[in-house]
């Protein structure tokens, strides 16, 4: 609903979504209703794979607004590979790509034209998102400066 009502703006509209708690989740109907005993054994469950939105919201609910994702991963060989292909895949302008190990202390930017940018935090006081912020800020200026690009 709030993407849809953020498609009239346009270029102006700016989605920074948030990265995902989790991939996965328990259906509410698979839920237990009660505390389930430990004497009972060992505990099997399945989950359910969250349901990828980042396509609908950039091809039919708001396809001019400026779109920023996340992508975590522990694996520092993969993770650029994995934001470019988030890129292509669900049509964002920026995935900002950071590894589980330091991600409060360094991100990778990367944008749609094919840029990356380092942002590091210079101390453990400064808060890495001021640097982020900035520079996505930036970047929409940009996108708003050039809507067909």
């Amino acid at each position: 609903m709030v993407a849809t009502s953020m498609n009239c703006l346009g270029h102006r509209g700016m989605f920074y979504l948030a990265a995902a708690v989790s991939d996965f989740y328990v259906p509410w109907e698979s839920m237990a209703k009660h505390k389930i005993e430990s004497a009972g054994g060992p505990l099997n469950m399945q989950l359910n794979q969250v349901p990828k939105m980042l396509f609908i919201l950039r091809k039919n609910w708001a396809p001019a607004a400026f779109c920023v994702s996340f992508k975590l991963e522990t694996d520092p060989n993969i993770l650029l590979q994995k934001a470019e292909m988030a890129l292509k895949k669900y049509g964002m302008n920026v995935v900002v790509a950071n590894e589980l190990a330091n991600y409060k202390d360094v991100v990778v930017m990367v944008t749609s034209n094919g840029g990356r940018t380092t942002v590091s935090r210079t101390s453990k006081a400064e808060d890495l998102e001021v640097q982020l912020t900035d520079l996505l800020v930036k970047m929409h200026s940009e996108h708003i400066a050039q809507p067909n690009s």
